[in-house]
């Protein structure tokens, strides 16, 4: 019976109670390990650790003082593929990504105008831009006059009786040589001599009223010239029956025999102050 308690009690080691220690170090080692950041550093560290782990056989040295590159790699990838085979997988799995290293991750890059998703902003039909061309001449063109003022003076006379007569005109008073605008869109229909105007210059709108400039020295339109409000057609004179360099502006509605109406009145309408 004793020599059989003797047995029992020396029974020899198995191959698990060989491996018993090398678990218990494992398992310190793989602790130590996570407190100071990493597995990997662990196990390089006791490189005799690996051979145990991965089947009892020792991995021999490779030659030279320290292990190159390839050798800690090795390691690493073994700790990975048979630590969680050998103690069962209850270390969740590593995922990297470049922004865990600092790292942007791809994207599209725009250079024009910063767009965040190319496809959200495409560029304008030919059909598109000419609408907008379109739109940006209306908009010039309603910036442009369609009135203007014929002359930068001062008025001396008004739509009104003077010394007994109906003044069927304005009178705007200006230094000689002051550049005289027309003050619609028209046509020339007459320009040159006229009794008591001196020179004067007729022009008709496209409501068929008829603009009279008198009294001007010098006129530089003739007859069947096309003008557009703010051109210049002559200068300020003292032709004709005067007292003093001016312009006479007088307006006929409906043509050259028309009815004479206030300009003052038709000017303010559209929006020019006498």
């Amino acid at each position: 019976m004793s020599h059989s308690s003797a047995q029992v009690l020396e029974r020899p080691a198995t191959a698990a109670d060989a491996q018993t220690p090398a678990i218990v170090q494992a398992l310190a080692a793989r602790r130590a390990a996570a407190s100071a950041g990493t597995e990997a550093e662990a196990i390089s560290a006791k490189p005799w650790l690996l051979g145990r782990l991965i089947g009892g056989r020792r991995l021999p040295h490779p030659p030279g003082r320290r292990a190159p590159m390839w050798f800690a790699a090795l390691v690493a990838g073994a700790l990975v593929a048979g630590v969680p085979t050998m103690f069962g997988d209850r270390t969740p799995a590593v995922s990297a990504s470049a922004s865990d290293y600092g790292l942007g991750e791809s994207t599209d890059v725009s250079f024009s105008g910063g767009l965040e998703n190319a496809d959200a902003r495409r560029g304008i039909t030919e059909a598109e831009a000419q609408a907008r061309l379109g739109e940006l001449a209306a908009s010039r063109a309603a910036r442009q006059p369609k009135t203007a003022l014929p002359v930068r003076g001062v008025l001396t006379t008004c739509f009104c009786m003077r010394w007994g007569t109906m003044h069927y005109g304005l009178d705007l008073a200006a230094p000689l040589g002051t550049p005289i605008v027309a003050a619609t869109d028209g046509v020339v229909i007459r320009a040159g001599r006229a009794s008591g105007y001196g020179n004067a210059v007729y022009i008709q709108d496209p409501d068929g009223n008829v603009h009279i400039y008198g009294h001007m020295r010098y006129y530089n339109v003739s007859e069947g010239d096309l003008v557009t409000a703010g051109d210049q057609i002559a200068k300020v004179g003292n032709e004709g029956q005067s007292t003093g360099p001016h312009l006479h502006y007088e307006l006929h509605r409906g043509g050259m025999d028309g009815r004479p109406i206030d300009p003052a009145k038709y000017l303010a309408e559209r929006g020019v102050e006498v």
